[in-house]
């Protein structure tokens, strides 16, 4: 039998890994993760975890990596399934508010993350966030659907507002009740952008 690619097999214990910590970290938490257990779950040793991610707080950034990349392909069609360009922006960032009642998005990236690694805007993946943003808006003012506003700013002040409302909704006693009057306060904010057919004379 043919011996596989070390990429290949550099690839699928990286997977196995994350995998497995993925799981548990989703179900009982980063804190009582044991590391033990986890490497045992994936198949794999402790010096195996080591070699790939450094350690379990490298793990950790290895998942929230993984989610927050499915977060961002599920957001992107939303967006791209919209009527007009706005109605997408609105409901992608809507969208990613309501992601906060997910449990394993909830615990992982709302709670774990920034107890772990520190403040969410210090996460190399934000920087994506705010570039991606950035276009978004500059393309809705270029295409006078929005005020004639820095895109920066704006994308900095909105994402501000998006990940306050889903630390809001994820700590709260009664998520589904906090993630409505988020959206619909969020929505009369975001809203203000918009130019007015007045405005355009």
């Amino acid at each position: 039998m043919a011996r596989k690619p070390r990429a290949d097999m550099i690839a699928e214990t990286r997977a196995r890994l994350i995998s497995a910590a993925r799981h548990a970290f989703g179900t009982v938490g980063y804190a009582e993760a044991s590391m033990d257990e986890l490497t045992h779950a994936a198949g794999l040793t402790r010096g195996a975890l080591y070699h790939h991610f450094g350690d379990k707080k490298g793990l950790l950034v290895a998942v929230i990596d993984q989610v927050d990349a499915e977060m961002t392909v599920r957001l992107r069609a939303v967006s791209h399934g919209a009527a007009d360009a706005w109605t997408g922006f609105r409901d992608e960032c809507a969208a990613y508010i309501e992601m906060a009642l997910e449990p394993e998005i909830q615990r992982i990236v709302l709670r774990d993350g920034p107890a772990v690694l520190g403040d969410p805007w210090n996460w190399p993946i934000q920087n994506a966030c705010i570039r991606s943003m950035t276009d978004d808006i500059g393309r809705l003012a270029k295409a006078g659907i929005i005020v004639p506003v820095d895109p920066e700013a704006a994308a900095r002040l909105v994402m501000g507002a998006t990940q306050h409302a889903a630390q809001w909704i994820a700590h709260a006693s009664d998520p589904q009740a906090v993630s409505r009057k988020a959206i619909a306060a969020f929505n009369v904010m975001l809203d203000g952008l918009l130019l007015q057919p007045t405005q355009a004379h």
